[in-house]
């Protein structure tokens, strides 16, 4: 009975796990040229998208684009700056989290 139980609790474990990956950084999400700005502060948004036994979606998306929009949203901004991207998946038993994550400072051109 206990062998059955740690066989069990083993294979609980091997069919769950994380994997984090850095993404990119980036000095702006769109051309500054020149033009001032003010700093509205830092910022941060995800987008996600979870799928059964990781192949059949169940939800939309897993968008840099999406994650950036939230992120500038979130305060008013018209840009971000300082902007650093990750991604991260996250297996379970039946399902699988994959996710997109956008860090940066919001800015507002004058």
């Amino acid at each position: 009975m206990l062998l059955k139980l740690f066989a069990l609790i083993f294979m609980i474990i091997a069919l769950t796990s994380c994997a984090h990956v850095p993404g990119g950084i980036a000095e702006s999400t769109e051309p500054l040229n020149n033009r001032t700005y003010e700093e509205l502060g830092k910022t941060e948004a995800s987008d996600s998208r979870v799928s059964l036994f990781g192949i059949i979606p169940i939800s939309n998306s897993n968008s840099i684009q999406k994650a950036v929009d939230l992120a500038k949203e979130k305060i008013g901004a018209d840009a971000l700056i300082k902007v650093t991207v990750e991604s991260y998946s996250q297996w379970w038993l039946l399902f699988t989290n994959d996710a997109i994550v956008v860090r940066g400072v919001g800015i507002k051109f004058k």
